[in-house]
């Protein structure tokens, strides 16, 4: 690593989420997130409503992370933004915003991909969380994605498996909703399955070849359940929700965890590192940490603000690019589909 301190500003805002941080080289001096609480009225997140709400929130997000960060725009080497995947509409004001700074500053522009981002943040310098070692597996499982990389080196990463449909966070926001839970559902239905049997009803698991994932089918087995269910008993849910919320979580962990020792036993990496929104899921932690013991795994979950959409991720994987001269022009445009 360099002797030289390399200071950067990173942007985050992909989805609906508004995300500034602040570092020097690997650590972290400041990392600010505004979230926005207009989506649960309509149970999702709103395209229009997310890009109107990062242009309110862009400019007092960056001038908090500076401000807690003790640093000046001058003392700036780069900027880091957040070019896809995500909403076209969000990612349009965190690329624009980001070309102007570094433009005017006359500094380094680095586009990051918010997918490589989430398996990168692992190398965040932060104390009592190890690094994982190449080549490792990463599964990065959020409200948009579901998949699995063979991560080689800091930038050579292959997708060997991933979701055909519907991703695993929509899986438990959608079952959420079907049980009448507010959004975002994903972590109630966590919180309410820690009193709740596994067990007690059985979803069927969808069968998919290889090491990619399907959502879909899970998520209409759990809606004409509970339609089967309430015609019986008006008050199914109610009575039972602990069950069900714990038979939903146990159903989609276990889809998980199955592609996982399947990648695992293919590839013969047994360092596996979680990331993305849902790896704060308290079931597929659990579940990580069994197999660690179990199989002699090495697991790698990151600090739960670094799991969700955050600026901190974009950061770190721009420090690495900074160190490989590895710029951005300003014909860079946002890109929705971004791929690994």
């Amino acid at each position: 690593m360099l002797d030289q301190k390399i200071n950067i500003l990173a942007i985050e805002s992909s989805c609906d989420d508004t995300a500034a941080a602040v570092l020097t080289n690997d650590k972290i001096l400041s990392n600010i997130v505004a979230t926005q609480e207009v989506h649960q009225q309509y149970g999702g997140v709103v395209p229009e409503l997310a890009s109107r709400a990062h242009q309110q929130n862009i400019v007092p997000v960056i001038h908090q992370a500076l401000s807690k960060a003790n640093m000046d725009k001058s003392q700036l080497h780069a900027i880091a933004f957040t070019r896809g995947p995500g909403l076209m509409g969000s990612l349009l004001v965190g690329t624009s915003f980001a070309k102007s700074l570094s433009l005017g500053l006359g500094i380094p522009l680095i586009e990051i991909n918010h997918m490589q981002a989430h398996i990168l943040a692992h190398f965040i310098d932060e104390k009592e969380f190890d690094k994982p070692t190449f080549p490792f597996l990463a599964m990065t499982i959020s409200g948009g994605h579901t998949q699995i990389v063979k991560v080689t080196s800091y930038f050579t990463m292959e997708v060997i498996g991933q979701t055909i449909d519907d991703a695993v966070g929509e899986a438990f926001d959608k079952s959420a909703k079907i049980l009448g839970l507010p959004y975002p559902g994903g972590p109630l239905i966590d919180k309410y399955s820690k009193e709740g049997n596994p067990k007690a009803f059985p979803f069927t698991r969808p069968k998919v070849g290889g090491l990619d994932f399907s959502f879909s089918g899970f998520k209409t087995a759990v809606l004409y359940f509970i339609q089967k269910q309430l015609k019986e008993d008006p008050q199914f849910i109610e009575k039972n929700l602990e069950d069900i919320c714990a038979s939903i979580q146990y159903t989609i962990v276990d889809i998980l965890m199955h592609k996982l020792k399947k990648a695992v036993k293919e590839t013969g990496i047994r360092q596996v590192a979680i990331g993305g929104g849902v790896s704060a899921n308290s079931g597929i932690r659990n579940a990580l940490q069994d197999a660690e013991k179990k199989y002699g795994w090495k697991c790698f979950i990151p600090k739960f603000e670094y799991t969700t959409d955050n600026a901190a991720m974009i950061g770190i994987a721009g420090y690495y690019k900074f160190l490989e001269k590895d710029f951005a022009d300003f014909s860079a445009t946002a890109n929705s589909r971004y791929k690994i």
